[in-house]
């Protein structure tokens, strides 16, 4: 599967994979069903947004990928972690990596700071 075959909610998500440098792993962390307008610095509007047909692309994307990069896809319910695996494997501990959570809906994103902190 190539790039351009991407929808745009996939391409989003794989954009912040990639723009989460760490030495390891990049996780991303996106809610199908989301939809939010952003502003550039330069005024500009453009609005992201996740669907069943992005995450469909995502995983499809996952499987195929011919450019030698493996990811790992978890799904519960309607939240998704998309994981970049650059050895191949999954860390023991994934909770000293950071997630990129701004694909959430406020209502979830709040819930989970909030139960994080709790714990």
């Amino acid at each position: 599967m190539e790039w351009n075959d991407l929808t745009e909610g996939a391409k989003a998500v794989f954009e912040q994979t990639r723009n989460l440098k760490n030495d390891n792993i990049q996780i991303v962390e996106f809610e199908v069903g989301f939809v939010q307008d952003f502003e550039t610095e330069g005024g500009n509007t453009y609005t992201v947004s996740i669907q069943e047909e992005d995450y469909d692309s995502i995983k499809r994307y996952t499987k195929e990928n011919e450019y030698g990069e493996k990811f790992h896809m978890a799904r519960n319910k309607n939240i998704v972690k998309l994981i970049l695996l650059e050895n191949g494997k999954i860390p023991d501990n994934l909770s000293e990596f950071p997630v990129f959570r701004q694909y959430k809906n406020d209502v979830v994103v709040k819930e989970t700071e909030e139960k994080e902190m709790t714990e």
